[in-house]
């Protein structure tokens, strides 16, 4: 059975090889990496190459829960595109567009089962846009 895929979008307002330092570097990671401000990301690693994994530990900020959210990369094309496979067998393609407007990320992911597709693109399409705002104001 297919899954559904579910894209999110944002165009940031900066050149492409910042927004790919921002959404691949770990100390830009930690500070954009939630989906609202009562979420953190306390710590991040990352080996982007095929075949290198990475992993961010994401909390509620009042230690409530939290969970690490990782995979393993199938294809990184620098400032172009990456594609991963998260540690639950789902993919993930991002894709970076050079525009007049600046850069347009474009995530595509298969959807998970237990929380409603709708809920998935909302949460997604959240930490897109902390990112936007995280790139554009530093």
């Amino acid at each position: 059975m297919a899954s559904t895929k579910i894209t999110v979008a944002a165009t940031i307002n900066a050149p492409v090889e910042k927004v790919w330092e921002y959404w691949t570097e770990p100390e830009h990671i930690k500070k954009w990496n939630s989906a609202s401000d009562d979420w953190h990301t306390p710590s991040a690693e990352n080996d982007l190459r095929v075949g290198g994994k990475f992993s961010s530990r994401m909390e509620a900020r009042d230690g409530s829960m939290g969970f690490d959210f990782g995979g393993v990369y199938d294809e990184v094309v620098i400032n172009t595109q990456i594609g991963y496979t998260m540690g639950d067998g789902r993919q993930v393609q991002v894709l970076f567009a050079s525009g007049e407007d600046g850069t347009t990320v474009t995530e595509t992911f298969d959807a998970e089962t237990l929380h409603s597709v709708e809920m998935q693109q909302a949460g997604w399409q959240s930490i897109l846009d902390n990112f936007k705002r995280y790139t554009e104001e530093h």
